[in-house]
């Protein structure tokens, strides 16, 4: 019986401009950012913030972001890149990890936000939904690489690599993210009530996915004995448990203010 496996491409080069490969890897990333953008800016004028602003956010926090994906990979590969140090910022092979680039892109966008005076979770519950296109778009960038792929398998959706089928986990999380997209665009715009919301369900949504997902690649960045993704995982859906808790508490805290007022 003939199985349809998943082939990458053999050549990852777009094309080639005065010498220099462009490689699809950085065209896909570029795509998904361009589309996470338009979709974020969308949601927060719906959202009711200042465009301007929140371009000027996003026009900060991006490259930041990329500049901190980098960091977060090349921290967790030291033994590699204190031997070759002039491979730290060369990116065009992949070599970016999300979480240091989410990460660095929250800690930019809470500056921005409080310079600006403009509501910092209200901001996230926007950006949240093109965060998450984004991921989905840019998951096939590691598809054309040949990288963030699981362990063996026999299942009919397998990917072919050197010989050998393996878990797509590229897919998977490019899947998941879209199906997050939608669920955060739905939440957010038929059951938000508290800025806030969407960002701790991304943080939940994702980090779960990101738990069970990371368990099956075979080149997760490692702290000692455990994966690095699937730590930070743990941290993102407590913080958003937690952060979701409190939401929830300084509604029936200001419930119960309104019920005082009213019997006073």
């Amino acid at each position: 019986m003939m199985m349809a496996y998943i082939t990458p491409p053999q050549d990852n080069v777009f094309l080639t401009l005065f010498g220099i490969d462009i490689m699809w890897y950085g065209v896909i990333i570029g795509i998904g950012i361009l589309l996470g953008v338009t979709l974020a800016t969308k949601e927060a004028v719906r959202y009711g913030l200042d465009e301007d602003h929140f371009t000027s956010m996003l026009l900060w926090a991006i490259p930041i972001a990329i500049v901190g994906a980098r960091l977060y990979y090349v921290l967790f590969n030291l033994d590699y890149y204190t031997q070759n140090p002039g491979q730290i910022i060369n990116i065009r092979q992949g070599g970016l990890a999300i979480y240091g680039g989410i990460i660095a892109a929250l800690i930019t966008a809470y500056i921005y936000c409080k310079k600006k005076n403009m509501n910092f979770l209200t901001a996230t519950d926007a950006a949240m939904p093109g965060v998450a296109l984004g991921q989905a778009i840019g998951r096939w960038g590691n598809f054309v690489n040949q990288e963030a792929y699981g362990g063996p398998t026999d299942l009919p959706w397998g990917m072919l690599i050197d010989g050998e089928i393996v878990h797509p986990t590229f897919l998977y999380e490019s899947l998941f993210n879209g199906a997050l997209v939608l669920f955060l665009l739905w939440y957010g715009r038929k059951k938000r009530k508290h800025p806030g919301e969407v960002l701790f369900l991304y943080m939940i949504g994702y980090g779960i996915a990101r738990l069970f997902i990371e368990g099956l690649r075979t080149d997760s960045l490692y702290l000692g004995v455990f994966r690095v993704s699937q730590l930070v995982s743990i941290g993102g859906i407590v913080l958003g448990i937690v952060g979701l808790w409190a939401l929830r508490q300084k509604k029936e805290q200001k419930n119960g203010s309104k019920k005082k007022r009213r019997k006073n």
